[in-house]
């Protein structure tokens, strides 16, 4: 971690960026897969965990278009694929964010575990028993999670896991 030390009587002068919150950003990210419309998000922190999941759901379909270092033009009306296993995704705890989303909008996901925690071991056990409240089938096999929703309803799981799950993130 970088640290400046402040000597001296002189006032400090200059401008700071601030840039927006990674997990707010990985959240919001992740339910602009939800619609169909083209979304734009602004202030989005340019960090490696929300390129990573820009390159995830780039590499199902969705159209990613770069229009500054934090803001970035999202279509995910041509998703065609519901697994995401590639080894991007698996450098990030965020890997779940995308399971709810998908599972959400088309009632199935697979996505690799969640990797990327230095921090000590943080599970998603609490993720996995909201889907299953909600009545997905979730297993986990070869380093997947797998979900199946075919017997949800749609409002009821996306307002579920905005209001259940992602205060848990």
């Amino acid at each position: 971690m970088e640290q400046y030390a402040i000597k001296g009587g002189n006032p400090l002068v200059g401008e700071v960026e601030i840039g927006g919150a990674k997990n707010a950003a990985l959240a919001i990210l992740a339910a602009a897969i939800m619609t169909d419309e083209t979304v734009i998000i602004e202030n989005m922190p340019d960090v490696r965990d929300t390129n990573v999941l820009l390159q995830a759901m780039e590499s199902i379909g969705v159209i990613i278009n770069r229009l500054d270092r934090h803001s970035v033009k999202i279509n995910a009306s041509r998703i065609h694929d519901l697994t995401i296993e590639d080894d991007y995704i698996k450098k990030i705890r965020a890997s779940y964010y995308l399971l709810g989303a998908l599972l959400g909008k088309y009632k199935k996901a697979e996505v690799s575990l969640p990797g990327g925690c230095n921090i000590g071991l943080r599970p998603i056990d609490q993720h996995i028993k909201g889907f299953r409240a909600l009545g997905a089938d979730v297993r986990i096999e070869h380093g997947l999670i797998i979900t199946d929703a075919a017997h949800l309803k749609e409002t009821i799981f996306i307002w579920m896991w905005f209001l259940w799950v992602l205060p848990l993130m």
